[in-house]
């Protein structure tokens, strides 16, 4: 496998995977728990196929490629946001499919963290005689699976903190009211970040206060999240509007109570018992997410939680909603974290966008750690 720097490449080739991660990109929403991905078949400098990958079980991005090309795909340069899988799943390895079309160039955007494949796609191909060329526009490619790749590679989901917050930081008034703070804009826009999760993650706390349905309603999403909760204390109300609607419920404790859990699972919650020291043992249920297939984990909880989640280093990406308000210095905040006794124990993040919606402003931001 040929592995050049992306300034080796030509413009038409930045112009070409361009356009497949453009087709990546319509698998946002529906592509759990697999990747993101686009492909497209190129010969002689015109396109003669396009895919992508839809849902998982239905052919990948290659295959819908293939397909539209037909014979044209024989002597094709093969444009893939993500390395060709070499591995039976759901479906075919798609380096087969690759090989028996004749394609002669593929360039991938990126390796594929999965264990199962990692460089072996390409490898493959090269041995096989086919120009095997990666990294072009990887930084567009990782942003667009940065949840895949963390479950590949570090065993637990992305995870998206959301907070919708006034400028001095308050996420409610001091009795608990918080709807709404943010403009309906910014509540838009939060339920794009919803739809491309996998699992939609809240403490009973909220459940409780919010009574939320944890739903995606104002963008079109045909694939209901999972919503998940984390209640030690089995206080979550059976009859609350989390449990209405599709796409599942999950529900963490750390302490049994027959009656109780009866009622829940009634209700249609699934229980998972994962205690640590009187409470949900937050790394633990990260691992059992990721085990479930969840890439992209949005949370939306209290400032117990998101305080909870930030000191255990679980938080990847802050998506901060501020309204043009002040509530003082009684409203409730952002995050409940110990007090600090030096400022080197402070955490840092990284500006990653910075958005006006409205008059509202959207902040999304990165733990250095991450």
């Amino acid at each position: 496998m040929t592995d050049r720097p992306a300034a080796v490449f030509s413009g038409e080739d930045h112009d070409f995977m361009g356009r497949a991660l453009q087709l990546a990109s319509h698998g946002l929403n529906t592509a759990t728990p697999n990747p993101r991905v686009g492909c497209l078949l190129v010969r002689n400098g015109v396109i003669v196929g396009e895919g992508f990958h839809a849902r998982a079980g239905e052919p990948h991005a290659e295959i819908h490629a293939l397909q539209y090309a037909g014979d044209a795909a024989r002597g094709a340069t093969a444009y893939v946001t993500l390395e060709p899988c070499n591995h039976h799943g759901r479906t075919p390895p798609c380096v087969d499919s690759l090989l028996a079309a004749g394609v002669a160039r593929v360039v991938a955007a990126m390796e594929d963290p999965n264990p199962r494949v990692a460089g072996a796609g390409l490898r493959r191909l090269a041995a096989a005689g086919v120009a095997v060329e990666s990294g072009l526009m990887e930084s567009s490619a990782r942003e667009l699976n940065l949840g895949f790749i963390s479950r590949m590679t570090r065993g637990r989901p992305w995870v998206r903190l959301k907070v919708a917050a006034s400028l001095d930081g308050k996420t409610a008034l001091a009795s608990g009211q918080s709807q709404w703070i943010t403009s309906a804009a910014s509540r838009r826009d939060a339920h794009r970040f919803r739809a491309r999760s996998c699992a939609i993650l809240t403490g009973s706390g909220t459940v409780r206060a919010d009574n939320p349905s944890l739903t995606v309603r104002e963008v079109h999403c045909e694939r209901a999240p999972l919503r998940v909760v984390v209640d030690s204390q089995l206080t979550t109300p059976p009859d609350a509007r989390i449990f209405e609607g599709d796409g599942g419920v999950l529900v963490f404790h750390a302490e049994r109570d027959a009656a109780r859990e009866t009622a829940l699972e009634k209700a249609g919650a699934t229980l998972i018992f994962w205690p640590a020291e009187g409470r949900v043992d937050l790394e633990g249920m990260m691992r059992e997410l990721a085990a479930r297939g969840v890439n992209e984990l949005m949370v939306e909880g209290g400032e117990g939680l998101n305080g909870a989640l930030l000191a255990a280093g679980l938080v990847d990406e802050l998506l901060i909603y501020l309204a043009p308000t002040l509530l003082g210095t009684q409203g409730r905040g952002m995050f409940d974290l110990p007090a600090l006794s030096s400022l080197d124990e402070r955490v840092d993040v990284s500006i990653h966008e910075l958005r006006r919606l409205g008059q509202d402003i959207r902040l999304l931001a990165r733990l250095n750690n991450a």
